[in-house]
């Protein structure tokens, strides 16, 4: 098994198209083929399978693809421990609109301040459920997720900070005049949601199920900044995290709604597979985001 063979599985399996392989690692596509038949042959089972025109990873595909990374970070370690060169590395990151935006700004200029040679890539995770399959199929070295407390099964999650969940209109909204805002209030207000897997959208509709309330206008947005213009303008009612909407409440352009009802609370958490490699990049960005966060609470 050479360390030429597992970069081959892993650019294919991050690519899933061995023409697009040979043409990344500069090879003739009959070479990638070769080495990935070398590599079926000395494990035992197949890597890869067609399903149609597609490729996927079979399952001892996605298995060894976990200890393929491990194997080419360990050696691209020891070549830097040995030249005396700076950490290098690759890191790519999942991460929400309201994390990109709110949370991750500072981390990532100091990461860069103390390891201008590492690559950071982020991508997008546009509900926590998603950013999980990714952790879970190697695709993601790390993801921040805004989720309530789960069992982590093959994850390790970390709890950063516990984020408070705010109900918002615009400031002319009738149910401002109220102390108290009920579920069965909002029956027929139009509820401007996050997409689907979004950890507080799924409470919040499960508080409705169990309250036996179930409003009729719902519209579903991808982006947390175009809900936050649709309450401006008077569109409806959405609940978002105050770190998003604490600076539109102090120019006054939105209000917070007296809603008590949000029961589970939501943490920001870190998380990755339990199995990953603990690069020295790796490692390092996590005790990064434990300072800061902590500097936040």
């Amino acid at each position: 098994m050479e360390i030429k063979q597992l970069i081959t599985f892993k650019t294919a399996a991050e690519n899933l198209n061995f023409t697009q392989t040979a043409k990344l690692l500069n090879f003739a596509q009959s070479s990638v083929t070769a080495q990935i038949k070398a590599l079926e042959s000395e494990l035992g089972n197949p890597l890869f399978e067609r399903l149609g025109k597609r490729l996927v990873l079979t399952e001892a595909g996605r298995k060894f693809k976990i200890y393929a990374d491990k194997m080419i970070m360990l050696n691209n370690e020891a070549k830097s421990a040995v030249s005396g060169k700076e950490t290098t590395g690759t890191l790519i990151i999942g991460a929400q609109e309201s994390q990109c935006t709110y949370r991750l700004p500072p981390i990532l200029k100091e990461f860069k301040n103390q390891h201008p040679n590492v690559k950071l890539i982020f991508k997008p995770a546009h509900s926590d459920e998603k950013a999980r399959e990714q952790l879970l199929e190697g695709l993601l070295d790390l993801a921040f997720i805004m989720d309530i407390s789960k069992p982590a099964n093959a994850l390790k999650i970390e709890p950063l900070i516990q984020e408070e969940i705010l109900m918002v209109a615009s400031p002319d909204h009738p149910l401002l005049a109220k102390t108290e805002i009920s579920l069965k209030d909002l029956e027929h207000e139009t509820l401007l949601l996050t997409e689907t897997g979004c950890s507080y959208r799924t409470v919040f509709e499960e508080s409705f199920q169990s309250a036996g309330v179930y409003p009729l206008n719902k519209f579903e947005f991808v982006s947390i900044e175009a809900i936050k213009q649709c309450v401006i303008a008077g569109l409806g009612i959405a609940i978002l995290p105050k770190m998003v909407v604490e600076d539109d409440i102090k120019k006054g352009s939105i209000q917070e709604l007296a809603w008590k009802n949000f029961k589970s609370p939501i943490f920001t958490q870190i998380a990755w597979h339990k199995d990953k490699w603990m690069t020295p990049p790796f490692q390092a960005f996590i005790e990064l985001t434990r300072k800061i966060f902590k500097g936040i609470n």
